[in-house]
């Protein structure tokens, strides 16, 4: 059975990790670096950063963090934030990022899902999905930093894009960002069911219970292949030791902690 992965976030604005509720109402978190660092040595499987400013003055400070970040970690690590080119995505590749991760410019331009699937490989690929539910059902796909609402369904557009090539989809849930309410499962289980790649639940975890949960492959569960933890683990609340004893625990199949090189 593949193993099911804590992946720390580190969302990066002006070289620092900020974190927010709903995506706004951000604060400061800490250096990216010494955290990726303290990450890797804990246990982490994977790191994601997002560099949600974006900005075209802020690439060039990305590409050196994902240089430095290369240097110092010994777990495989996502870039995403403005990659609009598969130029873009060559230049973090080779700065050392293992993975690159596409939002807007993928609802923008489907087909660079495809190009760099293409260029890289599926599994180099993932595709970030900020969903937010609809009162009348289902949710919609937003782009932005969660300012613009797509109008597409967020369950279909996770087929579309694995259909293009996609290796993992990277789903936050707008509503459960930042509350530390729990991850939504009905929507982290309906994409999971939907496409037949990876799943990475993000947006709300507050507990180890709601982590459970989601990585839970029941018919209640989220049927997440890897939760993205970003408050509980900056706060101090928990660490990433303690959650996967807690897993191991639970029957849950995850990489103990002895394993690590």
């Amino acid at each position: 059975m593949v193993a099911k992965r804590i992946i720390p976030c580190l969302d990066v604005a002006d070289g620092r990790v900020v974190k927010g509720v709903n995506f706004v109402g951000l604060r400061d978190a800490g250096d990216p670096v010494e955290l990726a660092c303290r990450y890797s040595a804990s246990g982490a499987d994977e790191l994601v950063f997002l560099d949600i400013a974006a900005s075209h003055q802020g690439r060039a400070t990305l590409v050196e963090l994902v240089r430095r970040t290369a240097e110092a970690v010994t777990i495989p690590f996502t870039v995403g934030g403005g990659i609009s080119s598969v130029e873009g995505i060559t230049e973090l590749l080779r700065a050392g990022a293992d993975k690159v991760s596409l939002n807007s410019s993928a609802v923008r331009d489907p087909a660079l899902v495809a190009r760099g699937a293409e260029r890289f490989g599926c599994q180099c690929i993932v595709v970030a999905i900020d969903a937010r539910a609809r009162a009348s059902g289902g949710w919609d796909v937003f782009v932005k930093g969660g300012r613009e609402n797509t109008g597409l369904d967020a369950v279909a557009w996770a087929r579309q894009v694995v259909g293009l090539g996609a290796g993992e989809i990277l789903l936050t849930s707008m509503d459960g960002d930042g509350t530390q309410a729990g991850y939504d499962l009905a929507l982290t289980r309906a994409v999971a069911e939907a496409v037949d790649v990876p799943v990475i639940a993000s947006g709300g975890a507050g507990s180890i219970d709601h982590i459970a949960r989601a990585l839970d492959d029941g018919p209640q569960g989220g049927k997440a292949a890897a939760a993205l933890l970003a408050s509980l683990l900056h706060d101090g609340v928990l660490t990433v030791e303690q959650i996967k004893a807690d897993l191991l625990g639970r029957g849950l199949t995850v990489r103990p902690l002895e394993a690590i090189a």
